[in-house]
């Protein structure tokens, strides 16, 4: 069959929207509709890597229909409501080969799902089946901005109630990650950035406490709010600088009594960076990452759904941009210019 998509087709040049041509499913694969699809900076970081083969399919959280499924497919069937997630569904030994579909005659390639397009042929083992009755626009971004974001709290710093958190950076992932931190009891939720007007955003998402990082040092604000330094910091952006903050931001250890705080990269590195080895030695800190909030969407996703429901995770304010699929380039250029609050999603008719 053939679909319309969104084709990163040269690089320095907009996206292209036309045809692609899908084959049928194979025997792991599932041929989703889509409903909507978030736009998320790590497709941002795709059209600026020279690297990147073209032509390149984008996007990886989505929400959608079930069109047809693999004979050994058992979990999703044809009409079913499902996620499309860059993340296995469960631990997997070894990941499926990435979709890809053909584009003027040219492979068209992916990471392993694409969902800037009105549909998606992919391995099975990136769709997650929908809890019953759950909305299909504003659910979206459960499958990165939320799962990444939330994840990294819960299961990666596994935050426990009554500990501090500190969250560089306000954007979709960061917003996720403070909802989470006063979700499971945070005594203090910091959040830091450089615009007043994200970081008053912030507040509808658990934020205790902001640091506008433009005004003041924002590591010696987050000591002295947290009385010497919070017991988790989260760089939700990725750039030297916050990645060598967030382990300034933790507190030291206290001599035989408890280890230093953690650092959590969850934001994708697209700089070198420099950690101070002596704040980790003397200090007895933690710097790990978090890849996809070390994420397993058949156990999370059901409590992201729940969150919602129960207004603890407001998906609705989350998505404060939508756009068509023709609209894409005016999607990417508001995302690039700093513009988008929480999470922009493409809405397919």
């Amino acid at each position: 069959m053939r679909t319309r998509a969104a084709i990163f087709a040269e690089h320095g040049k907009p996206l292209v929207v036309d045809e692609v041509e899908l084959s049928d499913p194979g025997p792991q694969q599932v041929l989703v509709r889509l409903f909507a699809s978030g736009i998320c900076h790590s497709q941002l970081h795709q059209l600026h890597r020279p690297s990147q083969p073209v032509p390149a399919l984008l996007g990886h959280e989505a929400t959608g229909t079930v069109v047809a499924a693999g004979r050994e497919v058992t979990h999703v069937r044809e009409g079913d409501r499902v996620f499309v997630t860059w993340v296995p569904r469960h631990p997997l030994e070894h990941p499926p080969a990435p979709a890809s579909a053909t584009w003027r005659s040219q492979t068209a390639v992916s990471q392993n799902v694409w969902t800037w397009a009105e549909h998606v042929l992919c391995d099975g083992a990136y769709v997650v089946p929908m809890p019953e009755g759950a909305p299909t626009d504003v659910t979206a971004p459960i499958g990165c901005a939320v799962i990444t974001g939330c994840g990294a709290v819960t299961n990666t710093a596994q935050v426990k109630p009554g500990e501090t958190v500190a969250v560089f950076g306000c954007g979709g992932v960061g917003l996720c990650a403070l909802q989470a931190a006063a979700n499971v009891g945070a005594a203090m939720v910091i959040a830091i950035d450089l615009d007043d007007r994200k970081l008053e955003f912030a507040r509808q998402f658990g934020a205790t406490h902001v640091v506008n990082a433009a005004q003041v040092d924002p590591v010696a604000e987050v000591r002295r709010l947290s009385g010497g330094g919070v017991d988790y910091a989260f760089d939700a952006i990725g750039v030297a600088q916050t990645m060598a903050q967030i382990v300034e931001a933790v507190r030291p250890n206290r001599w035989g009594v408890t280890p230093g705080g953690t650092a959590v990269l969850v934001g994708v590195p697209m700089t070198p960076a420099t950690i101070d080895a002596r704040q980790l030695l003397l200090g007895e800190k933690i710097f790990r990452g978090s890849l996809g909030g070390s994420g397993i969407p058949d156990r999370d996703f059901p409590q992201y759904v729940t969150w919602f429901r129960e207004g603890r995770l407001p998906l609705d304010k989350l998505v404060t941009q939508r756009y068509t699929l023709d609209q894409i380039n005016e999607g990417v250029q508001a995302l690039e210019r700093g513009e988008v609050f929480g999470r922009s999603i493409i809405v397919y008719g």
